[in-house]
């Protein structure tokens, strides 16, 4: 079941939208809000979906998700097209222009079911040699991998090893086992991610940046973990 919240100041808007939610089966509403504010945190850290409006009283739908340290996934539904580009720069589900078809709804709500049936990583082993050593590291046991000239440096829980070596190959290895690039110079696993800020983010106590044109994919992926 997905549990959502709407955020949205019209009532034709809302009477629409829990109509939508209620003729569909793995959807169920947590509640409807005029403003962000009046959104109790504990009731949002329970949600998984979002339906959010961008223009709404006291605080704009957008700048109330970015003040968000870790918000559910987020589907717009607006009357104007003119705030696409920045809704989807946070990494929303889906835009949604008012007014919109049950059909439409349904499109992209079952984006947001799909995204939650995630595969698990394949968690392989890797022999890794390196100062005249060969190391015997598992994916899971990575934090992250960083591009040195023409080296890179993998990051575990215990130790760090200096490979030479090309940051692409090693995001080639990795491409199914869970692991994002979150700069150019950073490749980071997935579920070692403590949190995101909109600049860095932190796997225990390493603070990594996070590239501009990297942001969305590493947003979206994630949500999915």
């Amino acid at each position: 079941m997905i549990k959502c919240i709407i955020l949205e100041d019209e009532q034709a808007a809302q009477k629409l939208l829990s109509g939508y939610i209620e003729k569909t089966s793995y959807l169920t509403c947590l509640g409807i809000f005029e403003s962000g504010i009046d959104i109790p945190p504990k009731l949002l850290e329970t949600a998984d979906l979002l339906f959010l409006d961008i223009q709404l009283p006291e605080l704009d739908g957008l700048s109330f998700v970015k003040s968000l340290q870790t918000p559910p996934k987020i589907i717009v539904t607006s009357a104007f097209s003119d705030h696409a580009l920045d809704a989807f720069e946070i990494a929303v589900m889906d835009y949604l222009l008012k007014p919109f078809s049950f059909e439409r709804f349904l499109k992209a709500v079952n984006r947001v079911k799909g995204s939650q049936e995630v595969v698990p990583y394949n968690d392989q082993t890797h022999y890794i040699y390196a100062d005249k050593t060969t190391f015997k590291v598992k994916s899971s046991e990575i934090l992250f991998l960083k591009a040195e000239v023409d080296y890179v440096r993998i990051v575990t829980y215990d130790r760090e090893i200096l490979v030479l070596d090309s940051l692409r190959n090693w995001k080639d290895k990795l491409s199914d086992q869970g692991f994002v690039q979150c700069h150019r110079s950073y490749l980071v696993r997935l579920n070692a991610i403590i949190s995101l800020a909109p600049d860095k983010l932190q796997l225990k106590e390493h603070f990594l940046p996070i590239g501009a044109s990297y942001k969305h994919d590493l947003v979206a992926a994630f949500k999915k973990v």
